[in-house]
């Protein structure tokens, strides 16, 4: 390429920001602290958005994970950012599948969707 004179052209990635935390909902206390051991099952789960590019836009992907196993326990995918579309079904089945405990942790970022009521 050199030689010839070529040279790649570059483009920016395109970046969905899906975690909005400037919002005026409570921010919940970070009772993990980066815990991310546990001793048995169901005592903390963890929770993420995430983006899928595909050829007909975005689609939202939810997962809640047990931090015992590693498992995804629940998951949603969405063509809207709507709590009712994201969030909540993946949680529901998370407790569809899993009984969780009194006390367990639910950790999260602090984007609108996990901090609204």
């Amino acid at each position: 390429m050199c030689k010839m004179g070529i040279k790649s052209k570059l483009a920016r990635k395109f970046k969905v920001l899906t975690t909005d935390s400037n919002h005026s909902y409570d921010i919940c206390e970070n009772l993990l602290n980066r815990e991310f051991y546990v001793e048995c099952s169901s005592l903390a789960w963890v929770s993420d958005i995430t983006y899928i590019h595909t050829k007909d836009g975005f689609i939202y992907l939810t997962t809640v994970i047990d931090l015992y196993d590693r498992k995804v326990i629940g998951w949603s995918i969405s063509d809207s950012l709507k709590v009712n579309d994201t969030i909540i079904h993946a949680l529901e089945m998370a407790i569809k599948r899993r009984n969780p405990k009194l006390g367990m942790v639910f950790h999260s970022d602090r984007g609108v969707q996990y901090a609204c009521n």
